[in-house]
């Protein structure tokens, strides 16, 4: 993806916003959009980076309600800051002090880039695709920007699902979306979508993955006519529809990523 297509925001034909600050590459996997803390995915053009908007609300109700519980103007005055808000992480409202108000912008921070010059994420993860702080041992990485045939891409994206690595998966489904034909983008799309929802069911984000599994479904469903390369869209799409069922059961139990693989081809 070109450094236009990230700035701009792009979402029409990508498989998820890019992503923001110095987070580089990943334009297909919302993982950079996803909080820590509630699970909810970002759909803001700005990625969120003013802090979740979903845990802002609910602190607000919060606040809200002990106001009208105490009678209190100053409850709903001083209402909680959303984790990784940038008002102000864990600090009394009001209270920042000089380092907080002469933090950057993420926008501003240098943004990590690969050998070519291309924006990436240069920190290191773990095997499912979780940033691990910078020097520290981590999984290396799928190359970025190969051009596989379809052939060679879904069979080394079913090896990596099958390796237990849905997040490696994604990146191979990935370079296929960026290169695929315009009638076959929403496909490619999809399956970035599924490996995507599984690494967030194997990471116990129940709400990231059933968002992403009920997206990855829909983008496939037009292709279950003709199941372009053998790709089994009625079975994935079941597959992804019984995990999210599975995940609404159980929300906080994280699922095995390899014994819970699809098969990308009957």
């Amino acid at each position: 993806m070109s450094d236009t297509e990230r700035d701009t925001g792009r979402t029409a034909d990508t498989p998820c916003p890019a992503a923001t600050g110095d987070e580089g590459g990943d334009p297909a996997c919302w993982l950079d959009r996803v909080c820590e803390v509630c699970g909810r995915i970002e759909d803001r053009a700005d990625g969120g980076r003013d802090g979740c908007r979903f845990c802002a609300e609910e602190a607000a109700g919060r606040a809200d309600a002990e106001s009208a519980r105490t009678g209190s103007p100053e409850a709903a005055s001083g209402r909680e800051r959303a984790p990784g808000s940038a008002s102000g992480q864990g600090s009394a409202p009001g209270a920042a002090g000089p380092e907080a108000a002469a933090a950057p912008p993420p926008s501003a921070r240098r943004r990590d880039r690969d050998a070519d010059g291309r924006a990436r994420n240069a920190r290191p993860r773990d095997g499912l695709g979780r940033p691990l702080p910078y020097g520290a041992p981590g999984v290396a990485r799928q190359p970025e920007g190969v051009v596989r045939t379809p052939d060679a891409t879904l069979t080394e994206a079913q090896r990596l699902l099958d390796a237990g690595m849905p997040f490696h998966a994604h990146e191979v489904l990935e370079d296929a979306w960026k290169t695929a034909p315009d009638p076959e983008r929403a496909l490619w799309r999809g399956l970035a979508q599924l490996a995507v929802g599984l690494t967030h069911a194997a990471r116990a984000n129940a709400t990231g993955a059933v968002t992403l599994l009920d997206r990855g479904a829909a983008a496939l469903t037009p292709y279950a006519d003709t199941a372009p390369y053998g790709i089994d869209v009625a079975a994935l799409t079941t597959w992804a529809h019984d995990l999210t069922a599975r995940l609404r059961g159980a929300p906080a139990d994280p699922v095995p990523a390899a014994g819970s693989a699809p098969r990308l081809r009957a």
